[in-house]
């Protein structure tokens, strides 16, 4: 039952991990750490040119994942949570390989430090990219709630989901509900220290106004979700999704698109983001595994969280 919870913390659309009781007041600098696709199998379906069936080993993404929890572990001091902005596993809803893949990927992540909780992100192959109400729920039994939102430190974060806003043509009422569900916390986002969103599929990928395509949000739908966010003070937004860094602002929002865990599409490596929440603002940094594995996190950074 243990394992089981650790995966299962988003239930009622909150963390259990954390109570609002003692999170919701400003304490001191903290940081988390951000990963997005891990996506066991797409390395091998990339390689072969078929991303549609190629997904029959996923060796390298296993070694990738659990250097990823071995870096989070030895971290000092620990990181408050670790999150995972969607496309878990490669294997679409309904494909032979997704069961043994959502397996391999929790025996990895069971070994994560038990003082550091996990907050799952659903992505477009973890429901689908035009996602049903069966999937979702199919989803929200192996991860916790598709869209949640936590209090911790005094900051407060949302988690969404964002094939909702890609493509709800098969469960408009369940986009109907996130809507109302996420204008009545960004009432409560007017009144905090932070507020971060995170998110898989990010707004966009470099300029509010760039045309859409298979990795942003269509033009429309993110103009008003970035009006919104902004006008509720949230000033940052962390997702995945494109296997490769990009990002940038509209107005004083910041768009961070974090490249993957596993198969990189670009010229970056595989890593994670370091995120720093000051009293002022968020700083965050993407790291190679191989450099947070050998050096850790380095002194600059670390120097902020020390700061009162």
């Amino acid at each position: 039952a243990e394992e089981r919870d650790m995966f299962l913390r988003a239930r009622g659309r909150t963390l259990s991990a954390f109570r609002e009781d003692d999170e919701c007041q400003w304490k001191a600098p903290f940081y988390f750490i951000q990963g997005a696709d891990p996506q066991f199998g797409l390395m091998k379906a990339w390689a072969i040119g078929d991303c549609s069936n190629g997904g029959d080993e996923w060796e390298e993404e296993i070694k990738l994942t659990k250097q990823a929890v071995q870096a989070i572990n030895q971290l000092n001091p620990k990181p408050k949570f670790f999150v995972l902005c969607g496309d878990l596993i490669h294997g679409m809803p309904g494909t032979q390989w997704r069961k043994d893949q959502e397996q391999d990927l929790k025996n990895v992540l069971k070994n994560i430090d038990q003082d550091i909780p996990l907050v799952f992100v659903s992505g477009n192959h973890d429901i689908g990219n035009v996602p049903t109400p069966e999937t979702i729920d199919d989803y929200c039994k192996h991860w916790g709630d598709d869209y949640f939102s936590f209090w911790v430190g005094g900051v407060f974060f949302l988690v969404l989901n964002s094939q909702l806003y890609f493509d709800s043509s098969k469960c408009p009422e369940l986009k109907q509900a996130q809507d109302e569900w996420l204008n009545a916390q960004l009432a409560v986002a007017e009144k905090c220290k932070h507020v971060i969103v995170f998110q898989h599929i990010p707004l966009f990928l470099q300029n509010p106004d760039e045309d859409h395509d298979y990795f942003n949000l269509e033009k429309s739908v993110r103009h008003e979700l970035m009006e919104k966010f902004h006008k509720a003070g949230i000033k940052a937004v962390f997702s995945g999704h494109y296997h490769r860094n990009a990002g940038g602002y509209y107005k004083d929002l910041e768009m961070v698109v974090s490249s993957a865990i596993g198969c990189q599409l670009g010229e970056d490596t595989h890593g994670l983001r370091v995120v720093i929440v000051t009293a002022e603002k968020i700083v965050h940094k993407y790291c190679s595994l191989n450099d947070l594995s050998s050096q850790g996190i380095e002194k600059e950074l670390m120097d902020l969280i020390k700061q009162n």
